[in-house]
């Protein structure tokens, strides 16, 4: 199913990722502005927010309407525990925060009751692995993904028609997605389908698309998957849920990997797949960069 991961130490002083302090910082009205955050002290809060593993950390600056955050990469010797070798993470470009409309809270700001994403749902996609090849398939008309293609994913042809009629059911407004195929042959694919309110995702993720051991639905090429026990706890990002699951061996044509993300007004869908076996890191790797943009 995925690969056991060494255990990692924590960073424990501020010198140990210096990455951590460098914000970049977009708004609507000027160029970005690189700003030097002070010296970060040992504070149990903030070391709890740096994933042991992972290849991106979110760094806030001050709250404000049309303001964009930076997600600043960890390199692999920044965090203790690790030699220096790759394990098989993928190199992102920098990723930012695409800016709130004007007078528009975020999604989980306590003004918004509906925890509805404003930004465009469309930004808040993760951007492509450098040296990957687009997915020309999944850029849709003006960005958004029709909702036919979206339920080709599916394998079954009666689990497509009652996800037709849920989704529409419950109000699908839009379907932004994007795709790509890394260097290493691994296939990923990421949907992102946006409702009215947190409710109509909540009740949607509970009653129909996860389960506690496999997904209510098969992917296509993945009949027989199961949840993946081996998914980092300490890959949790605030204000996103993740449910993740594996394909069992032995594997079809190729090894699918599947994790259903719900983060108020968005249900999203990642899914990555590699002839001989899709690797656990990037796989992990990419669900947390995209829980953070939505969360």
């Amino acid at each position: 199913m995925t690969t056991e991961q060494q255990p990692v130490g924590e960073v424990t002083e501020a010198t140990e990722a210096t990455e951590v302090t460098e914000v970049t910082e977009v708004t609507e009205t000027g160029p970005p502005v690189t700003e030097v955050a002070p010296p970060v002290k040992k504070d149990r809060r903030v070391l709890r927010a740096v994933l042991r593993w992972t290849a991106a950390v979110v760094v806030f600056a001050a709250a404000g309407a049309g303001t964009a955050y930076g997600i600043t990469r960890m390199e692999r010797t920044d965090v203790p525990g690790l030699a220096s070798e790759s394990d098989g993470r993928w190199e992102y470009p920098a990723i930012v925060k695409p800016p709130l409309p004007s007078g528009s809270p975020a999604p989980f700001d306590k003004a918004n009751a509906a925890n509805s994403h404003y930004a465009d749902l469309r930004e808040l996609l993760l951007p492509a692995p450098k040296g990957a090849q687009a997915d020309k398939a999944l850029e849709g008309k003006d960005g958004w993904l029709a909702k036919k293609d979206f339920l080709a994913v599916y394998e079954d042809k009666d689990d497509r028609n009652a996800i037709d009629q849920l989704l529409t059911d419950q109000g699908l407004r839009h379907v932004a997605a994007r795709g790509w195929t890394a260097a290493d042959g691994t296939h990923t694919r990421i949907y992102l389908l946006q409702f009215e309110t947190a409710r109509v995702v909540d009740s949607l993720q509970e009653n129909n698309f996860t389960g506690y051991d496999a997904p209510q639905f098969a992917l296509k090429g993945a009949s027989e998957v199961h949840i993946d026990e081996k998914f980092p706890e300490k890959a949790d990002v605030e204000n996103v849920r993740h449910y993740v699951y594996g394909e069992a061996e032995p594997y079809g044509a190729e090894h699918v990997r599947e994790a259903y993300l719900v983060s108020g007004d968005v249900l999203g869908l990642v899914v990555q797949s590699k002839k001989g076996g899709a690797a656990a890191v990037p796989f992990q790797q990419t669900v947390v960069l995209q829980s953070q943009l939505l969360g």
